[in-house]
């Protein structure tokens, strides 16, 4: 079961930051899904990734509504 993290309504940084709280509830291996109506967690959620260590495993765009899978590597 992937947890989930809302974060609409949220506007940067916000996602990342309530992301990073979240991301140390779960076990290393385990994987976070985030979604966001943040037109700039586009950027900041994979350069969170990348920066952190952790893997952006997919990123999907629906409308207005952006949703990502990260799993937690560290």
């Amino acid at each position: 079961m992937t947890d989930v993290l809302d974060c609409k309504g949220l506007m940067c940084p916000m996602p990342v930051v309530q992301l990073a709280k979240k991301i140390k509830t779960i076990d290393v291996g385990q994987e976070l899904e985030l979604i966001s109506d943040d037109v700039g967690s586009k950027e900041d959620i994979p350069a969170w990734c990348q920066r952190t260590g952790n893997e952006l495993v997919e990123a999907k765009e629906s409308g207005k509504i952006f949703t990502y899978r990260i799993k937690r590597l560290k």
